[in-house]
């Protein structure tokens, strides 16, 4: 089987570990165990939403109907079959030169960075999911530098399938699945009554309903368990049935302690666009700290990831007149092909531009506000924190004209790698070629020229050098601007940046120093930027102070 054209300077995407097709989107390369045609949907999905064309009526079950496209419609997709089912992940690495990693696993036993380093030394920009091991904390994946490791968000669209108690409280939920006949009054009892079911233990969402209709149920109401909080899917289920919150959940509960004769219904509502609290962290979106590297701050953006619509392989519905199937799923694995698409389109605007440009572009334009223009939030329905949302939620249109990108080289991460205490061996697996880290000058993961900084600051001021690349306008003047940062003194030097070209080059230095006011073993965040007359270059920060 031949490789991807040379002329094909594309982007690679990893998903998560439920698919058979691993998909590396592009002008979009996917290579897959399993075969290159979708055996489960998650292929399927994944690619559309990266670069399916425009299908009018795209729907489930009749809801959030409308034209669906992909997020680069014109890309291409080229998908290869490298091994059977079960295959090893040597087998894929050997193909693409790839897999997924558990959080903790060292970049140099992790085929995926391994794997992408060789794509990222060909022009060739990463995406990767973050994983869907949210919320706790350090349960990020894909951690490695020379990728974007992309985590989800909500969307302003809810398919509303309202909980109506005999009390007459009302508990909005979601379901794709949504049946125009559905009884008025059920008693919460078993067989052919609603069942009340909590979502984990091991067994998926809509298999509970299936065990439920298997059982006799008539509906299902799912609720969250502490950790979901506030964030909700729209599945398409087998029996009518509604997702709802964890608070509401314990509204369900009193109601069902306070009388002997419960009853209940499901009032469903259908497409409702406009929730304000949209973009927020969802539930399942790893976080960091990146414990690989946790001078590297992960996720490096958020993006669409939670109840999306896309293709499917199948029909959801049964329908077997149709060709045109779609289906509305969950993870970090619909995000991710999301950044994939705008890398493409950024590519495509910017051909000159790096993997670690676009990269930049897209993690300090990003927004920090929600639709209501208040901070973005997590399931909580509290201020996100960066190892929950990164740099925050993408913004195509500004990421198309960043004013300033912070690049980086494939050689320059030999310094940071050798940095990381990792052995000429280890170091050596990853760039695919014998190194003496003895020969190179090291640095601290916080001194590699990434959009992001994370600081663990004690007693002693540290500080660190930063390169920007003027993509631009030709002459511009860039002011820097910092918030945020309690118990921290932070510096720029120079304060203001002065270019005369686009490609120029500048480069500053910021010091942090330890207030008074800080107090150990805690974390604080804020930002650095960069502003013009035009645009506005923001960096995250994090500091640990030990």
């Amino acid at each position: 089987m031949p490789p991807p054209p040379a002329k094909w300077k594309g982007i690679c995407q990893f998903n998560s570990t439920s698919c058979n097709n691993k998909l590396i989107g592009a002008r979009f390369y996917t290579i897959g165990n399993g075969t290159a045609l979708d055996e489960n949907g998650h292929g399927t999905h994944t690619a559309s939403t990266a670069a399916g064309n425009f299908v009018r009526g795209a729907n489930v079950y009749g809801n959030a109907n409308g034209t669906a496209a992909g997020i680069a419609p014109l890309a291409h997709v080229a998908s290869y079959k490298v091994c059977n089912i079960d295959c090893s992940e040597s087998d894929i690495l050997a193909r693409w030169t790839t897999s997924s990693t558990m959080a903790w696993m060292n970049f140099h036993s992790d085929n995926i960075a391994v794997g992408a380093f060789s794509a990222v030394e060909r022009g060739i920009f990463v995406s990767a999911a973050a994983g869907n091991r949210g919320p706790t904390l350090g349960t990020i994946e894909n951690g490695a530098p020379w990728m974007l490791t992309v985590g989800a968000s909500t969307i302003d669209r809810k398919i509303r399938a309202t909980a109506v108690l005999g009390n007459n409280e009302e508990l909005d939920g979601q379901s794709t699945f949504q049946p125009a006949d559905f009884p008025t009054t059920l008693n919460a009892d078993v067989q052919g009554k609603i069942v009340l079911c909590e979502i984990g233990g091991g067994i998926g969402r809509i298999a509970k309903g299936e065990a439920v209709r298997d059982a006799g149920g008539a509906a299902m109401i799912l609720i969250n368990q502490l950790p979901q909080g506030y964030s909700t899917d729209s599945d398409s289920h087998v029996l009518p049935a509604t997702h709802l919150s964890y608070a509401d959940g314990l509204r369900i509960k009193a109601y069902l302690n306070s009388t002997s004769s419960p009853t209940a219904t499901i009032s469903f509502k259908g497409t409702i666009i406009g929730d304000d609290r949209a973009p927020a962290v969802a539930s399942f979106s790893a976080r960091g700290p990146n414990l690989p590297s946790p001078g590297i701050l992960k996720p490096d953006i958020i993006g669409p990831g939670q109840n999306i619509l896309a293709a499917w392989h199948i029909s959801v519905e049964n329908n077997t007149n149709t060709n045109s199937n779609f289906n509305i799923i969950s993870g970090t694995s619909m995000s991710c092909p999301h950044l994939s698409g705008i890398a493409a389109l950024l590519k495509n605007a910017h051909p000159d531009w790096s993997p670690a440009a676009i990269k930049s572009a897209i993690m300090t334009t990003a927004d920090q506000v929600n639709l209501g223009g208040n901070p973005i939030e997590d399931q909580t329905q509290r201020p996100a924190n960066f190892f929950g949302m990164g740099s925050g939620h993408v913004n195509i249109l500004k990421a198309t004209d960043p004013g300033l990108v912070y690049d980086i080289h494939p050689q320059d991460y030999l310094p940071y790698l050798c940095g990381l205490n990792y052995t000429d061996q280890q170091v050596g697996i990853i760039v695919n070629r014998p190194v003496a880290c003895s020969e190179i000058s090291s640095i601290s993961e916080a001194e590699l020229n990434y959009p992001s900084f994370t600081v663990v600051l004690g007693n002693n001021s540290r500080t660190y050098n930063r390169t920007v690349t003027n993509v631009g306008e030709t002459n511009s003047v860039y002011a820097a601007a910092v918030a945020g940062l309690p118990g921290v003194d932070m510096r720029v030097e120079p304060s203001t940046l002065q270019f005369s070209g686009r490609k120029q080059n500048v480069t500053y230095q910021v010091t942090f120093s330890r207030l008074a006011t800080a107090s150990s073993n805690t974390i604080v965040q804020g930002f650095h930027t960069w502003n013009s007359s035009r645009h506005s270059v923001r960096s995250p920060i994090v500091v640990l102070f030990e």
